[in-house]
This record gives structure tokens, sequence and C-alpha cells, in this order.
């Protein structure tokens, strides 16, 4: 499963934030709307008995019964932009009225207080004398201005809420850097190596997954310890009757009849293989598995390697830096690769950091070429390949390099990295 289809804890958290933003924003947006229209009609109910006052004041006139000619307008700007009025006689008729007010009386009947006159007019009546004074709103005004008023509070609170989302996201990343940075620590972290320890966290919700990792290291590392010196000690132990049996093999192609003599000899060969494989081993578990870098004549090193059958042609510059031991170990593996698998003859290129070797093998399909370089890249060497290409990519890993698999129009290349520029 590929880390994309995971769950991420970012993601969720970021989805959390939003949705409770969003819903937050809906219902503070809902309740606030609830608020602000109750608010604004009491506050446009207070200037409605305000304006009702301070006309009084202005008006100042008692009237005693209705006027003989009709009703007088007064307007004024400021008067008409906002509120009407009108001055009803006790007779019911109208005397008095704003430019906005209607000709008709509001309320024939007087009436102290607020009225609503359906959704056209909000009327607050106070008494004048006799008289009536009529202050009112039209319900277009009052819904503009609850509108203005709501939208303006719900802007604010979608603002509000973005930048709190925007925090909480920026926040949520801040929280989760600790979490990465330990992920990069464990991705360097080689419990192998000597004195090797994961730094301490920086949140103490990491600690007990840090030392849960420090725990497990230092088992792997033991464990690698173990089987390290078993792999020295059974090399150890192998060595010694491997080379009694060359040497009774030996002896035995020079005494036995002809025609024994090719399967001793093929016995023989395979006896060598596994010297070699044992010396291999012993040289890559070997104990102190610090590298011991000098300056290696390779094309002198392939000279001296126990290779039989194998015809090398060495190019380049000759000179290597590289633990000689380990390389001998990884060459002596990919030459013994190459014979058994049909090559007779390997074209070797000594490059910068890089030994390329290429033999005239039936060499692998692409596609089975694909797959073990894939493994390789993996360290995945079960069920992939062999003991040789296994050994060669781990002497070029402990180098700091890698073992790269060719594509060729004949037989099979290889090119084995020890440094990690390749």
């Amino acid at each position: 499963m590929s880390n994309s289809s995971l769950p991420s804890i970012r993601r969720r958290l970021s989805s959390t934030v939003l949705v409770l933003t969003l819903l937050g924003t809906l219902l503070s947006s809902l309740a606030g709307g609830w608020i602000v229209r109750r608010e604004v009609n009491e506050l446009l109910d207070d200037t409605l008995q305000a304006s009702a006052d301070v006309l009084a004041e202005l008006l100042g006139t008692q009237v005693r019964g209705s006027p003989a000619g009709p009703a007088v307008t007064v307007s004024g700007p400021a008067a008409d932009k906002h509120f009407a009025w009108q001055l009803v006689g006790p007779d019911g008729r109208l005397a008095l009225r704003s430019g906005l007010a209607p000709q008709q009386p509001w309320l024939t009947q007087p009436q102290v207080g607020f009225s609503d006159l359906g959704e056209t007019w909000r009327v607050f009546g106070r008494p004048l004398g006799e008289a009536m004074l009529y202050v009112a709103q039209t319900g277009n005004e009052r819904r503009e201005a609850r509108l203005e008023v709501g939208v303006a509070s719900s802007v604010m609170a979608a603002l509000v809420a973005v930048l709190c989302a925007l925090w909480l996201r920026a926040r949520v990343r801040r929280e989760l850097r600790p979490l990465e940075h330990l992920s990069l620590a464990i991705q360097r972290h080689d419990p192998l190596a000597p004195g090797a320890s994961l730094a301490r966290p920086e949140r103490e919700e990491l600690l007990p997954i840090r030392d849960a990792i420090e725990a497990l290291g230092q088992r792997l590392a033991r464990r690698v310890a173990n089987e390290r010196a078993f792999t020295a000690h059974a090399a150890h132990a192998l060595r010694t009757p491997l080379a009694g049996m060359d040497a009774q093999l030996a002896l035995a192609l020079r005494e036995s009849p002809p025609e024994l003599q090719p399967r001793l000899l093929r016995t023989r060969q395979a006896a060598g293989r596994l010297r070699r494989v044992v010396t291999a081993l012993l040289t890559l578990f070997r104990s102190g598995v610090d590298l011991q870098w000098q300056s290696v004549d390779v094309a002198a090193l392939l000279a001296r390697l126990p290779v039989e059958g194998l015809q090398l042609d060495v190019q380049g510059e000759p000179q290597l830096r590289a633990d000689p031991d380990l390389l001998a170990a990884a060459l002596i593996n990919l030459l013994d690769n190459a014979l058994r698998h049909g090559g007779r003859q390997v074209r070797v290129e000594i490059r910068p950091g890089c030994i390329a070797l290429q033999d005239d093998g039936p060499g692998v399909p692409p596609e089975r070429l694909q797959a073990m370089q894939a493994a390789l890249r993996a360290q995945d060497y079960e069920g992939h390949m062999g003991l040789g290409l296994m050994l060669a990519d781990m002497v070029a890993r402990a180098h700091g390099g890698r073992l790269q698999l060719v594509a060729a129009e004949r037989g099979f290349a290889i090119e084995l990295w020890l440094s990690p520029g390749g």
C-alpha cells in the first residue's frame, strides 16, 4: 500500500478544522441574524420614539380640534429620508404631515405606542395635547437596515472564521512538524553505527516512540552482531576442510584414470566456488566492520583472483580507492557468476568510483533485469537473485555506493559503484 493511500493526520485535522469553521460560520450567522434582527428592531423603535419626542418639542402646538382647511405638509431632507410623521386631530382628521407621510391618517383612532400596518409601516404614536403625533418608518427601510447590518456582521463573522481556520491550519502544521523531524531522524538513524542514538524529540508525546525505536534498534544491532559472529565462525570452520578437499581432489586428478577426470574436475571447480563464497562471507562479516580505505590497483587485484576459464579485458585507470578485501570478495563473486552462466570473456572498465563489468554470456530478459534491479534497490534479495549479486551489493553499500544492472545488447552488464556519486 502506498503512503498516499493512508489516512493523513494533517489532512484529517485540516478537514475537521474546515468543516467546523464552515459549520461555526453558518451557526453564528443564523444566531447573529436573529440577534441582529432583534437588536436592530429595538434600535429603530427607540429611534422612532426619540424622534417623536423631538418632534413634539419642535411642534409645541396642542391641537384642540380638526383644522378648518386641508392638512399642512412640512417637508425637510432629514425628515423625508428615514422617517415620516403625521399629526392627527382628535376627530381623526390629518392636521400636519411630513413629505414622506401619506395624505390619509395612519390611524383614525388614537393609539399610543407601536403599531404595524402590515409590511408597509412601523408606527409609534404619542399624545400631543388632544391630538396624536405618529412617527413611522417604512418596512423597506427597516428591512434594508437589517439586511445591511446582517450582511456586515455575517461578512465579519466569515472573515474571522477564515482567519481562525488559517491560524489553526498553520498551528496544526507547526504541531506536526516535530513528528516530521522525528521521521527524518529515524530515516538517518543507523542502529549499527557505534554510539548511534536518536536525538531527544521536541514534544513530550513523542518520547515513547523514540524510546521504542531506540530499543528496537538495540535489539536489531545485537541480532546482527550475533549473526555476523556466527557467519565469521562458520566461515573459519569451513575454510580449512574446503582447502583439504581441494588438495585431495587435486591429488585424485593426477592419479585417476582419464575417464574420471572430467567429473573430478567439475567437483574441484564446485569446491573452489564454495571456497570463494566462504572467503567472501568471512571478509564481509569479519570482526571490525570499518572499511580499510586504500588505493587499490584493480587490474593487479583482478589478476590475482582465482577465477579460471575467464578472459578479462581491463580498461580505464586501474587505481581506485576502496577496501581491498571487500572489493576482492565482490569481484570474485561477480566473475564467478559470469563463468557459471556461460560467460567466457568479461570486459572490465574502471571509472572514477565505479567498476563496470560486461560478459559475453546469454544475459537475462529485460523484464527479469528490471525485477532484479528493483529488488536490489529495495534490498529484497530473497527469491530474486543469487548469493553473488547479493554479496556484491552489500559490499557496494558498505562503501556508500550501490550495484546497478545495465541493459546490454549482449551478455550481462553490471556497474559496481563504490561511492554515492553513482
